[in-house]
């Protein structure tokens, strides 16, 4: 390169880096809002549910049917991500989100504010699938509007925001929910949608150069001119088969999604069983807060620089936490046990995010993320649905007065409707344990990051 050339390009990769991470800065924010006002709705209509069935069942069916559609739409999303500008599929989702809000606000006055449970369910279902697109969109801009060093604490600040959403969300949710209803708390969904879509009108965000399978290493037959949407959905398929430390990764958050999954709809039937709403709210924010902090420690320290034992040690604390949740029905120990389990979990997630933006060209990320998630997340719904009637059904009996397992297991996790949960969480402290152990002991996983080059 001739000095001229040289001199040119020092100045001009700084000032696109700058411009990227204003854009990048911009886009969190939008999203951060957005998160908090769906947080809060979630929340708020999760008591509204429990409250009015008194069932776990009923109550993660609710969480089941708001993850589905974006489960099994994650492939067709992701191949139409990288088909279609990123900025305006966020900005999209967005509004329509915001859409949805205004017409559940619109049905509420014309019935006189009464609410059945299949309009939540609805709308919540509405959302998830919108979830399917934003997602993937979002990870795969960050990709391009972030540098490589700072790709792992951006990955962080994502969680933070995250994290930040569910400890600002529940605290107010009671209130609100006694003071404004129903009606006032999708208001307040709406108005953050809307900010979230403002916001992505002032970044910008660089379209990536489309690549295919096959150029990225994969053994993929050369693509058509014009590449049919499934053949989109095989690419991303085929490229994280075509590496089996990547495919191996994906079995492992199935493995630990599946635990977080049902332990993360039964946190507020244990709750409730024998405390408040208002102390289920501090239970809930402590947890966040545990995620909010693990999000920051990644955010400024970019996490270990082996970033596969990131994600295979902070699983550890998963197991620790859910055991911790579930030996007595005491809120400060369920608190401070949620609280160390939820730290681990940004930092899993965000070297894992790290791992697989650096392994995957950028014109494919739509793709392979959204087959990513769906092979990993597809244990979630199984969680979500088998969680409810479990608790119901199975363990609820076990461990109230006259159950079988009163005289054993009673003296150790206590006696109540809720203590069957409190069995449940023991019992999943056992798999986050055993999967972050075969991780370990599987060399794919263990040297994935110096088996598998970098692409960016």
């Amino acid at each position: 390169m001739e000095p001229a050339q040289a001199s040119a390009a020092t100045v001009v990769e700084p000032q696109a880096a700058r411009k990227g991470m204003a854009s990048f800065g911009v886009m969190w924010l939008g999203q951060f809002i957005s998160l908090v006002g769906s947080r809060f709705t979630n929340f708020a209509f999760g008591l509204w549910i429990y409250e009015q069935t008194n069932s776990a069942t009923a109550f993660s069916t609710l969480i089941f049917v708001s993850g589905l559609p974006g489960i099994l739409l994650a492939p067709v999303a992701g191949a139409l991500v990288d088909r279609w500008d990123r900025r305006k599929v966020m900005l999209g989702a967005n509004v329509l989100n915001a859409l949805a809000s205004l017409t559940m606000v619109l049905i509420l006055i014309a019935r006189g504010g009464k609410l059945e449970w299949w309009y939540v369910y609805v709308y919540s279902a509405v959302g998830g699938l919108l979830q399917a697109f934003l997602w993937p969109a979002y990870m795969a801009s960050t990709t391009l509007l972030m540098p490589k060093k700072h790709l792992a604490r951006a990955s962080g600040l994502v969680w933070l925001g995250m994290s930040f959403a569910g400890v600002l969300a529940p605290l107010p949710a009671p209130w609100l929910l006694e003071t404004a209803g129903v009606a006032g708390i999708i208001w307040i969904d709406f108005a953050t949608f809307l900010f979230a879509a403002l916001s992505l009108v002032f970044v910008s965000i660089p379209a990536p150069q489309r690549e295919a399978a096959a150029e990225a290493g994969a053994d993929a037959a050369p693509k058509p001119a014009k590449p049919s949407l499934q053949g989109d959905i095989r690419e991303g398929w085929a490229f994280i088969r075509a590496r089996p430390g990547l495919f191996s990764l994906l079995l492992y958050f199935a493995m630990i999604n599946l635990v977080f999954a049902m332990g993360s709809v039964l946190v507020a039937p244990m709750v409730l069983s024998f405390a408040t709403r208002q102390t289920l709210a501090y239970i809930t924010s402590a947890a966040s807060l545990g995620f909010g902090l693990g999000s920051l420690v990644m955010t400024i320290t970019g996490g270990p620089s082996k970033k596969i034992v990131g994600v295979l040690g902070f699983g550890l604390l998963l197991g620790l936490g859910y055991f911790l949740a579930g030996i007595q029905p005491a809120p400060f120990l369920i608190g401070t046990a949620l609280f160390c389990a939820m730290f681990g979990l940004p930092v899993v997630n965000a070297c894992s995010q790290a791992i697989w933006q650096v392994k995957t060209p950028p014109g494919l990320q739509g793709r392979v993320f959204a087959v990513r998630r769906m092979i990993a997340t597809a244990s979630t719904p199984v969680g979500q649905l088998l969680a409810g009637p479990l608790a119901d059904y199975v363990f609820r009996p076990l461990l109230v007065a006259g159950g079988p397992l009163v005289a054993s297991v009673g003296p150790i996790l206590g006696v109540g409707p809720g203590r069957g949960i409190g069995l449940m969480y023991v019992l999943f402290s056992v798999l986050p344990i055993a999967a972050s152990a075969w991780g370990f002991a599987n060399p794919r996983v263990r040297n994935l990051e110096t088996e598998l080059a970098d692409v960016i």
